[in-house]
């Protein structure tokens, strides 16, 4: 990048947090956003070295994806921090929030600094840690609030993990609402859903697998809303799956609570029939439900019910996977075809690109308190050029990611990154060798 400065023109400037979708430009300098707008830059030399011709293309914040497992401490077979950066950067995502389910896990403050400092040596994304909001992911103590926060845990939770003690949840979130930090919670009742695999219905008893209702997830959305009125504090559902717990949010958010929820990508595209002949990268948590519930999740998405999509990102190294089906591990990786699963919800008409944008940039900044996911003057030049309209095939030999157990193998998708830039550094050009 010559002298730090470089020019965007010939872009769709597409920035929900501003509202903006127009033909025009963008200058960075020195890593950060120096102007934008319409019609910016409209009259320059294309060939100077300074500029980037976007050829009419999507010119977007990065995204940052709200829900992502590593295995760095303790698992770095499955993913690091590097590896689910290369993919990440693949995806057209600048920001990755990583979960605490780790290797020790990281309920201290000394494993949330090991976890920043670890991604400034090796990732090229900006990498936030998420702390346990209770010790060892046990549900039973919860961690130092105050002291996580200090050393810069974005949020807390206990990643995929429900804390079935109501009581230690209730001081959880009272003490969470005196810190002011938002708490990310899991809904799934661990007694309905132990030993299970599936959705329950008429395909999980033709599979003859064992199944939880879909219940168990609305149970835990309803109780965690009522400690969230008694309480006062911020909360975020990771993820939901059915149409029964789009409802009760639905609900909670018109009584004014402080509540926000997310859902994964693969629950937008896939549903319970799509685990097929028992196959174990359609294993997820929480199990792909009916399509009715997939339909619904697609709705809440584009009404605004629900704020964020995510990746859920989850690899797992293939001996986990390569198991008969009730014992096969959880979990699909997702960093990759995260963008194109959100922008089939554009193709399809279900919502306008300025909306499905804001679900993967704008939205989850905000409820995170972040300055990233916007373009306007200041911020940090950290941009997705994206082809909306570019047909590819998931290869999972492809992925930038260690696991390979993505759901969509062979799935054809419209839309992805082209260049990904960090700090107005193209440090992904899809065009360039491997």
């Amino acid at each position: 990048m010559s002298g730090g400065r470089t020019v965007f023109c010939n872009a769709r400037l597409v920035d929900a947090a501003t509202g903006l979708d127009a033909k025009g430009g963008l200058l960075v300098e020195n890593g950060k956003i120096a102007d934008v707008g319409a019609g910016l830059f409209n009259d320059i030399d294309r060939n100077d070295p300074e500029v980037i011709d976007c050829h009419g293309l999507v010119l977007s914040p990065g995204l940052i994806d709200m829900r992502v497992f590593t295995g760095e401490p303790g698992s770095e077979h499955r993913e690091t921090l590097e590896s689910a950066s290369r993919a990440a950067l693949a995806g057209g995502v600048t920001t990755i929030i990583v979960m605490p389910n780790t290797d020790p896990v990281i309920d201290e403050p000394s494993l949330v600094d090991f976890i920043r400092r670890r991604a400034e040596a090796t990732a090229r994304v900006h990498v936030l840690p998420m702390a346990a909001l209770t010790r060892h992911l046990a549900g039973e103590v919860m961690t130092e609030i105050g002291l996580l926060k200090e050393a810069g845990a974005v949020a807390f939770t206990d990643g995929d993990r429900t804390i079935s003690n109501t009581r230690v949840l209730r001081r959880a979130l009272a003490y969470a609402s005196s810190f002011d930090v938002l708490v990310v919670g899991h809904a799934e009742d661990p007694d309905l859903i132990e030993g299970t695999a599936v959705n329950e219905g008429e395909y999980a008893m033709r599979l003859g697998l064992p199944a939880a209702p879909a219940l168990a997830e609305t149970m835990i959305v309803e109780r965690d809303i009522r400690l969230v009125e008694l309480t006062g504090a911020r909360y975020h559902f990771g993820q939901i799956s059915c149409r029964a717990s789009l409802e009760v949010i639905a609900k909670a958010k018109a009584r004014g609570l402080p509540i926000t929820c997310g859902v994964s990508a693969h629950h937008l595209v896939l549903n319970e029939l799509d685990v097929g002949p028992y196959y174990t990268f359609m294993k997820v948590k929480p199990p792909l439900r009916t399509e009715a519930d997939r339909a619904a999740m697609v709705e809440g998405v584009a009404s605004g019910v629900i704020d964020v999509i995510v990746s859920s990102h989850d690899p797992q190294a293939a001996d986990t996977k390569r198991q008969p089906f009730a014992q096969a591990a959880f979990g699909a990786a997702g960093l990759e075809t995260l963008l194109p699963v959100a922008l089939g919800l554009y193709h399809n008409g279900a919502a306008d690109l300025l909306h499905v944008l804001k679900a993967v940039t704008s939205a989850p900044a905000q409820i995170l308190g972040l300055e990233s996911g916007v373009m306007k003057q200041g911020a940090a030049a950290d941009l997705a050029l994206i082809d909306p309209d570019a047909p590819f095939v998931v290869e999972p030999d492809l992925l930038r990611s260690r696991s390979k157990n993505t759901p969509f193998k062979g799935r054809l998708f419209q839309g992805q990154a082209v260049k990904t830039f960090i700090g107005g550094e193209c440090v992904f050009n899809r065009g360039a060798p491997r």
